[in-house]
């Protein structure tokens, strides 16, 4: 059946919004042309990721934030107070995101009331009126595009989430909150813990944080379930990690739930 799913997305505008995303975003904002998106992320001032979103400019001063989890409203109050006396004004956009045809990866359009943008062996679409299967959900989710559940917000270091891979923290721009940790953990390591693309023996909630004799085991983040099989975002440490396939029983949680690991990405 159709589906859409409800999108959090928060506009950003003003001669300053470019400035002002560059100065608190982790990605290289100002690498971005009109009409195109690029992986980006909010990080708190220990490094922890806040939200990870899709970053469109749409002008020279407009740009629009659709955020892969999280609440529009907590982002936009918790921004507002960084804004002092930068001319930008955030708001909130309603609407719903779905999948649709190809596209190259990156690329926006924007016709009528629908924002498109590109994602390589398909696209989404924004706005208020847009429905489609879920299939984009889970090629998103096989490519390690992580969705963070509210459970997971503000917990996770970007190294655990890949983000470095998808461009959604950089380290060659200048100060932003959390800078100063991501270089450490950039040119000194420390990060133990990173993405992997799971299959799980029986569904569980989003976020959910699976335990092996009391203690973590596998942190869930998007769980999506198939006609085939159950598939999931996780982050692992790398010492749970190396033990999977060991034998049957290190992949069982004290939940009673079998991890099956089927990719693994850097940080």
């Amino acid at each position: 059946m159709p589906t859409s799913h409800t999108a959090h997305v928060v506009l950003m505008e003003g001669p300053d919004a470019i400035a002002f995303a560059q100065s608190q975003f982790a990605s290289q904002v100002t690498a971005l042309a009109n009409h195109r998106w690029q992986f980006s992320s909010w990080l708190d001032a220990q490094g922890r990721v806040r939200n990870v979103f899709h970053l469109v400019q749409l002008s020279e001063e407009r740009l629009l934030m659709i955020l892969r989890g999280g609440d529009a409203t907590i982002f936009v109050d918790a921004l507002r107070r960084f804004v002092f006396r930068s001319r930008v004004k955030l708001s909130i956009l309603e609407g719903s995101l779905a999948g649709d045809v190809a596209m190259s990866l990156h690329d926006v359009e924007v016709q009528d009331d629908v924002i498109r943008f590109g994602c390589g062996s398909h696209s989404m679409l924004f706005g208020a009126n847009v429905n489609s299967d879920n299939t984009w959900q889970l090629e998103q989710l096989r490519e390690g595009w992580p969705w963070l559940p509210s459970a997971v917000l503000n917990e996770l270091l970007p190294p655990a989430l890949s983000l470095h891979r998808l461009g959604a923290v950089a380290i060659d721009k200048g100060c932003y909150p959390g800078q100063e940790i991501v270089a450490r953990l950039h040119y000194r390591g420390g990060n133990k813990r990173h993405l992997h693309h799971v299959a799980l023996s029986k569904p569980v909630d989003d976020g959910a944080l699976l335990q092996r004799e009391n203690s973590e085991f596998v942190r869930l983040l998007n769980v999506i379930a198939d006609a085939e099989r159950i598939e999931a975002l996780a982050v692992i440490s790398d010492e749970v990690a190396g033990r999977f396939g060991q034998n049957d029983k290190q992949n069982l949680s004290d939940e009673g739930i079998d991890v099956q690991l089927l990719n693994t990405w850097p940080a």
